[in-house]
């Protein structure tokens, strides 16, 4: 199990919106960069970015943040937001990002998420963002007809490493994670499942340590550890243990 500190990018600053309302952000750092140091710091072994005006905008819209935290942290990072042409997954890995998510790409053009996992291998994921039970696009600002299962299904076989799913009705709310629904995805495909949307306590990490949560391989946590609900050096000790007592395996991540 990883836990991954999320920094999501609203015009240069790192912030936390309410449910994907990006009139709703509230700014916790005006400096991304130190604010990933920090993490770095405190023992986190990834770190989730998401361009948040990228994802609105189709196109990378928050590089130089990206590439301040590039340089300020060696553990690798995951980044979403905007990444729907494959120049843009190029640039990114050769910047040093570890993992692109592909979100609403891969409703509208699923042969170009294959086409990325084949070339580049290990290094492709699939974000799912569902509202309602449906898969929204564009930033959240619109709602498909398909279901997160059935999105999922469409990669099983096309080398995706892995799928963040999120429940937009619980993000930035501090509800716990849909781990129902989560559940149900990770039970559906065989890629390893990264859970995300309304992580607030330390009980929602017990939670997910729990054996009907073992398919998971992740979740990621944003506004509890800016808020300090979560005492980062409690979570990641809980995971250790958790781990050990497993024999020290966990699902890939």
């Amino acid at each position: 199990m990883i836990l991954f500190p999320a920094i999501d990018l609203k015009e240069g600053r790192c912030v936390r919106l309410v449910q994907g309302d990006m009139a709703q952000a509230i700014v916790f750092s005006d400096d991304p960069a130190a604010q990933a140091a920090t993490f770095q710091e405190q023992g986190f072994s990834w770190l989730h970015v998401v361009d948040l005006d990228g994802a609105f905008a189709g196109a990378p819209m928050n590089a130089a943040a990206v590439d301040a935290i590039l340089t300020a942290v060696k553990i690798p990072v995951q980044l979403g937001g905007g990444i729907r042409e494959m120049r843009t997954v190029e640039a990114w890995l050769a910047k040093g990002v570890s993992r692109v998510i592909i979100g609403t790409a891969a409703v509208k053009d699923p042969t170009f998420v294959r086409e990325a996992a084949r070339r580049f291998p290990g290094k492709i994921a699939v974000g799912i963002d569902a509202k309602d039970g449906r898969v929204a696009v564009e930033g959240w600002a619109k709602t498909s007809t398909v279901t997160a299962d059935e999105l999922g299904r469409r990669f099983e076989d096309a080398g995706v490493a892995a799928i963040i799913y999120t429940d937009i009705a619980r993000d930035g709310i501090l509800k716990g994670l849909n781990i129902p629904m989560t559940l149900g995805l990770a039970q559906a495909v065989k890629i390893p499942v990264i859970a995300s949307g309304g992580l607030a306590s330390i009980e929602d990490v017990h939670r997910i340590l729990e054996p009907d949560c073992a398919s998971l391989a992740g979740a990621i946590t944003g506004r509890a550890l800016y808020d300090g609900r979560i005492d980062p050096k409690e979570a990641l000790a809980a995971i250790a243990r958790a781990t050990a007592a497993q024999g020290g395996t966990q699902p890939a991540a």
